[in-house]
């Protein structure tokens, strides 16, 4: 699976389970909602520095961004 691909799809699962609309999670974090829209389509190809920084907005740790997603946490 490519990694933008990953990483998008974990940063969606994860927003949702924090409770955060993108427009809501663009607010609190300094990040646009455009930005947030194309990080979860697989769009963008985020640093190291903003990986910290996704992962510190939803309070998680950057490997949670990268780690391999389950069938359980796609159901």
């Amino acid at each position: 699976m490519d990694m933008r691909y990953l990483v998008g799809m974990n940063f969606a699962r994860l927003r949702k389970e924090k409770g955060f609309t993108q427009e809501r999670f663009a607010e609190t974090s300094g990040f646009t909602q455009q930005y947030v829209s194309d990080l979860e389509r697989g769009r963008r190809n985020p640093t190291v520095v903003t990986l910290f920084h996704l992962a510190s907005a939803l309070d998680v740790t950057p490997a949670d961004l990268v780690a391999e997603v389950t069938s359980d946490q796609t159901d």
